[in-house]
């Protein structure tokens, strides 16, 4: 079951002095609780983001909850979200004294995590989402959920589907995660549509800045894109929002939506960043943990990426399968 008290990032002193470390909802209160099971492995997740940003954040968090209810009586779980940069290494601190195992979720944390990590050696640390290229060390895990894998698909996707020749992608932040997902974009779009226009990526500075987003979209849209690629959080409403405004259309994704009541989006890209949550708890139970490099997506034996279409002229979702077959084989590697 999961443990929770307030988390305030501005006072991460007086955090440290009391109990174990969890997360706020949107509007401040705590999440709801319970008690530990004895004996049980203890898992505490740091989760930067809102656990409902229809993004990374809350893919990763669907897999929590899973992981909560398949090893019920096995592991106890613990979480923070919404956690400022400055307070990672506190947060990561104190789940690390009192947990067997510490996730944690993006890139963004991955300074903090191989600062937190060898001062706790007894601790098996896991990052989900970090530099593709990334080192694991002799306690730390790293857990690729493929983003860029995803957005070869999502460039497919939107080179096949835009009525302008042009295609663009926006990112939330310039980490290394979403600058090779903005290269794999326009790899996919270039594959799949020789000759298509693949405007320079643009990185609003933030996952969930909705007017930034929009003001990015409307940028391109301008420029002539019919379609747009993302890695956004809740900064995806504006560019759904842009749009609609510019009567255009976008990818979505990490989550599926429904397409009837979305028009703004052409289709989906699923990504399962939960999958990362769940065997990093599986491999902890049972006792086969190890500070290993994983990747999941397409090439994973239960694939955790894909791209679903909204309403694709005939022949775009066999091209789209074929290339999903081709990344699945290895004949297409992405970054």
């Amino acid at each position: 079951m999961a443990r929770t008290v307030p988390l305030l990032s501005l006072a991460v002193t007086a955090l440290l002095a009391g109990g174990l470390l969890t997360g706020c909802s949107d509007d401040g209160e705590p999440a709801t609780g319970g008690t530990a099971t004895a004996g049980a492995i203890r898992v505490g997740v740091l989760f930067p983001g809102s656990l409902s940003d229809d993004g990374f954040m809350e893919s990763a968090y669907l897999g929590y909850q899973r992981a909560e209810q398949a090893q019920a009586g096995k592991a106890t779980f613990s979480k923070v979200e919404q956690v400022a940069t400055a307070d990672f290494e506190a947060a990561l601190v104190r789940f690390a004294g009192q947990s067997d195992v510490v996730i944690a979720l993006g890139g963004q944390t991955d300074a903090a995590v191989r600062l937190v990590a060898p001062r706790f050696p007894k601790v098996r640390f896991v990052e989900i989402g970090g530099p593709a290229d990334g080192k694991p060390l002799t306690n730390l895990a790293l857990y690729d959920p493929q983003q860029a894998q995803a957005a070869f698909l999502s460039g497919a996707a939107s080179a096949l589907l835009t009525t302008t020749n042009k295609v663009g992608f926006v990112g939330g932040a310039e980490l290394p995660a979403i600058v090779n997902a903005a290269k794999e974009y326009a790899n996919g779009a270039a594959l799949a549509k020789p000759g298509v226009q693949v405007l320079a990526p643009q990185y609003v500075g933030d996952f969930n800045d909705v007017a930034k987003a929009k003001q990015s979209a409307l940028a391109d849209y301008s420029a002539g894109a019919g379609v747009l690629g993302q890695i956004l959080n809740l900064g995806k409403k504006g560019l759904a929002q842009g749009a609609t405004q510019a009567k255009a259309k976008l990818i979505g994704g990490p989550i599926p939506h429904d397409c009837a009541t979305d028009t703004a989006y052409a289709g989906f890209v699923k990504t399962d960043v939960g999958a990362g949550v769940e065997y990093a708890v599986e491999q902890v139970v049972a006792g086969t943990w190890k500070a290993e490099n994983v990747k999941f997506g397409l090439t994973a034996a239960e694939p955790q990426n894909d791209i679903l279409l909204c309403d694709a002229p005939a022949g775009v979702q066999e091209k789209l399968d074929a290339i999903k077959a081709d990344i699945a084989s290895g004949k297409i590697s992405t970054l």
